[in-house]
């Protein structure tokens, strides 16, 4: 591949054998990185001349287009437009508006990466495809974040997907990268050689080839713009692409006055758009004849597109320009751009082009950021508001577009971001409302971070701030407050007692409030007709993407789960679960939707489904690395107890010192589960104990059966009593019928393990209805009853091991081994055991899914989906969908 591209041999086999592999059904990906003008862009030529029968796409990434989302990506997608309506109609929906050719909801980056994902597909299905993305660190946040989706889902696509990136890009870090260096002294002096006309001093030249170490632009471009004698006498300490810059620098200050404006006027344009250069070029007076000494550096080419010769050039003439003439320019732009056809272009060129406050250009500015944000480009609304913010002359309506702008980041998960912006608020003119407002976002951004100590009272008191002016948000911030205290371990009769009166007729959420109000204030029996009319309204809600700050509450951990916690509804807390994670996912609210995963996966292991709940725990994982924000990692206590993990300890400790009490009942709670299942009753009733005399909402029910087998099995018959008086005031469901008869058995009535057995048989409680099995076949054993015991005792051990707790497992093999029996071992090695994905796949597949409905619910291309059920067939023994609707898995 490399054979006229001089000291890029191992570059280009290394592009060769992507290519070769794309072109065979593996997707491929990789980041080109190194420092302005090494020769990325070079390679990525090479791969364009070289993708024989690949159809090509190149993009590329231009720093005064990163303020508009979806520029990069649209440069990417435009020449398949034409296949979109082969799209599944919400991913049609989505990319249709994103790129502002329809209108709809706001779309969200997960279902605008579906949809550019099924479309490269679709292309790639008629022949295989390769996409170039040049200077990549310059993408539009929402572009970087789509392209970063689709690359790490390319496994079954025949798409080669080039990246080349000059400096960081979070979205794209982690991806295959290959680093680009400079060239050995050999091949420096040999390019250095093609392009030196005429003898040149063997001083200079040394010079030269020492300055540009190996830096391909530099050894092209260094002759160009220093004398022979500067080169002899070496140049100064500033680092290489910014000498070269400075090189371009030099080349256009020696151009006349006219020729340099036009070249700003170039560099100020971003889309290149020939008509618009020279219907600008009019306005300020500049004719044809400046662009005969542009075009006769080689630093631009006028055509039906402006292109530079490299970006730095772009870079040179409009950082070496004069404010002045910047702003003329932009003016200039601004006039001739269409305010119908590209409105928000032309409020941006407006902007740039002023220098003064100016309310006409700050409104313009702000219109612009409701269009991005209704494409779901969060973080350039907040840009573009921030911007309006210092355009803005009356000093109230500028804090209030930097209180939206506030809001925006924290929406796009950009927490710190969000409080430098309040810093900036706060510092306006005083405004109570606005001040309590700042307060009320201070205490959502304190519990996203998991500074739920801190989050607790800033809610409280905005809550009350809040009151005169809007009693409706008022009541919802006392919620979230009371929540962030039960989240903190904080006491809570007293703040509960101080909630707002609720509006008339009372609403959703004002029956959560007070279910929980009473629930904290009156205990768990007055409680139960409240917390029912509140589940039955919750339930009934249409809630749309648009609500994503009322969803934790609603139907996360924090309110409206904890209600359905309470009230023994497994089937309706895993529905809220499952309720957030997709109108989290809708939103785009990635901090939002790490609580979500986490609340879902800790109904996953209830429900007896490791697979399905370690997709959920990677998935939050790998937001985590995107945002920065730590992952919300509650649902691996709950793994890692099932598991036979012993990581409590340390978690609590942690826990505490962050004020994170209730995570550290979590830890409790988990651990008694992890000690029960080990055997080491004592350690279980250790921390059992704790949680059980803390009466934490949800936790001091779900310890009750912990405490009670951990104290049944250390003879402590008085705690086991104490247990049962607990149950006998929850609410009848199967779940907690289930649990009482268990407590009942474990207090000296046998007859209540079978009633156990029955009720959990009637949910989807798994990991429950074995520990029944598992309870009874013990006590079996104990009264001698061998054979039937076995009975008990292997279905407790098999479904243990399908719901991957190792640790119940390892026991109930234990019990078997007493009654003389050996417990039977899987017959499947552990290569054959399906992943977490494939689980999640093989499932829906069962179900009736089809291929883009499955794609669609795990954000996967079709053909992967096929891809990956082939490997299912494979693991399980089948040969068709049918045929595994029986299967075991």
């Amino acid at each position: 591949m490399s054979d006229d591209l001089l000291g890029r041999r191992t570059e280009g086999e290394t592009l060769d054998r992507l290519l070769t592999r794309a072109r065979s059904g593996a997707g491929q990906v990789l980041v080109l990185r190194g420092e302005a003008g090494i020769g990325k862009t070079a390679l990525l030529d090479h791969v364009s001349s070289r993708a024989s029968g690949f159809r090509v796409a190149r993009a590329a990434g231009v720093e005064s287009e990163s303020a508009f989302p979806y520029a990069g990506l649209h440069q990417l997608c435009v020449p398949f437009l034409d296949r979109l309506d082969r799209l599944p109609a919400p991913q049609r929906e989505a990319l249709g508006t994103a790129f502002g050719m329809t209108s709809g909801p706001r779309p969200t980056r997960f279902m605008v990466g579906l949809a550019v994902l099924t479309l490269l597909a679709e292309v790639a299905d008629e022949q295989p495809l390769v996409c170039l993305v040049d200077d990549a660190q310059w993408l539009d946040p929402m572009s970087s974040a789509v392209l970063g989706f689709v690359a790490r889902r390319l496994l079954a696509e025949r798409i080669a997907l080039l990246f080349v990136l000059r400096e960081g890009n979070d979205h794209l870090d982690g991806l295959p990268e290959l680093f680009v260096r400079g060239l050995d002294d050999a091949d420096a002096r040999a390019l250095l050689q093609s392009v030196i006309k005429g003898p040149v001093d063997g001083r200079v030249r040394d010079r030269i080839v020492a300055e540009a170490r190996g830096n391909p632009l530099a050894l092209l471009e260094l002759p160009r713009a220093w004398t022979a004698a500067e080169l002899a006498d070496g140049l100064d300490a500033e680092p290489l692409t910014s000498r070269i810059e400075t090189g371009f620098v030099r080349q256009i200050a020696a151009l006349p006055a006219d020729t340099r404006l036009l070249m700003l006027t170039a560099a100020a344009e971003p889309l290149g758009d020939a008509t618009l250069l020279w219907q600008a070029a009019g306005l300020l007076g500049l004719g044809a004849d400046p662009a005969a000494a542009a075009l006769e550096t080689g630093l631009i080419e006028f055509g039906a597109r402006v292109r530079f010769r490299h970006p730095l050039v772009r870079s040179a003439a409009y950082r070496s320009a004069s404010t002045v003439d910047r702003l003329r320019v932009h003016q200039a732009l601004a006039d001739v751009t269409d305010v119908d056809i590209d409105p928000d272009r032309r409020a941006w060129h407006r902007a740039q082009g002023t220098a003064a406050p100016d309310e006409e250009v700050a409104a313009a500015l702000e219109n612009t950021a409701s269009r991005a944000q209704a494409r779901g480009g969060l973080l350039a609304a907040a840009a573009f508001l921030e911007q309006a913010a210092v355009l803005t002359p009356s000093p109230g309506r500028r804090a209030s577009r930097e209180l939206a702008a506030a809001r925006a980041k924290r929406d796009a998960g950009a927490l710190e971001a969000s409080l430098r912006l309040l810093n900036a608020v706060e510092a306006g003119p005083p405004d109570e409302r606005r001040s309590a407002e700042v307060e009320h976002l201070r205490g959502h951004i304190a519990f996203d971070q998991r500074r739920v100590a801190d989050a607790a009272p800033l809610l409280f008191s905005a809550a009350r701030r809040l009151a005169p002016f809007d009693a409706d948000l008022a009541r919802e911030t006392h919620l979230e407050a009371l929540s962030a205290a039960i989240w903190a371990g904080e006491p809570l009769a007293d703040a509960a007692r101080t909630a707002p009166p609720p509006r008339t007729p009372p609403c959703a959420l004002d029956l959560v409030l007070e279910a929980l109000t009473t629930r904290i204030t009156s205990g768990y029996g007055a409680a139960v007709p409240l917390m029912r009319h509140a589940l039955d309204e919750v339930l009934a809600l249409k809630v749309a993407a648009e609500d994503v700050s009322r969803l934790p509450w609603l139907f996360g951990n924090r309110a409206g789960g904890i209600v359905a916690s309470e009230m023994w509804d497994f089937g309706t807390r895993r529905d809220f679960a499952r309720q957030q994670v997709r109108l989290s996912r809708d939103a785009g609210a990635l901090v939002q939707l790490q609580f979500a995963l986490n609340f879902l996966a800790d109904n996953e292991l209830l429900a007896g489904e490791p697979a399905a709940a370690q997709a959920l725990i990677e998935e939050d994982e790998r937001i985590s690395e995107v945002t920065g924000a730590p992952p919300v990692g509650y649902a691996v206590l709950l793994r890692a107890a099932y598991r036979g993990e012993d990581v409590f300890s340390a978690a609590r400790s942690a826990a505490l010192a962050a004020g994170q009490g209730r995570l550290a009942v979590i830890c409790d709670w988990t651990a008694a589960i992890l000690h029960n299942g080990q055997g080491r009753h004592d350690l279980a009733r250790e921390a059992a104990l704790r949680v059980f005399r803390s009466d934490s909402l949800v936790y001091s029910c779900l310890i009750t059966p912990e405490l009670a087998e951990a104290a049944s099995r250390t003879g402590e018959t008085a705690l086991v009593a104490e247990a049962v008086e607990r149950s006998s005031e929850w609410v009848d469901t199967d779940w907690s019928s289930g649990l009482k008869a268990r407590l009942r058995a474990l207090n000296g009535d046998p007859e209540g393990f079978r009633e156990s057995i029955a009720c959990f048989e009637r949910t989807s409680l798994k990991p429950e209805l074995a520990r029944a099995h598992l309870l009874h076949g013990e006590w079996l054993r104990r009264e001698g009853r061998r054979v039937e015991a076995r009975d008990h005792l292997r279905t407790a051990h098999d479904m243990l091991l399908s719901c991957g707790m190792a640790a119940f497992a390892d026991r109930a093999q234990r019990e078997l081994q007493a009654t003389g029996e050996t417990a039977r071992k899987r017959t499947a090695e552990p290569t054959d055991e399906l992943t977490a994905q494939e689980y999640q796949i093989a499932r829906l597949a069962r179900e009736g899914y089809s291929n883009p409905e499955i794609g669609t619910r795990l954000f996967i291309s079709p053909r992967t989906v096929e891809w990956h059920l082939r490997k299912v067939f494979g693991k399980v023994g089948v040969t068709s969908r049918r045929q595994l609707r029986d299967a075991k898995f």
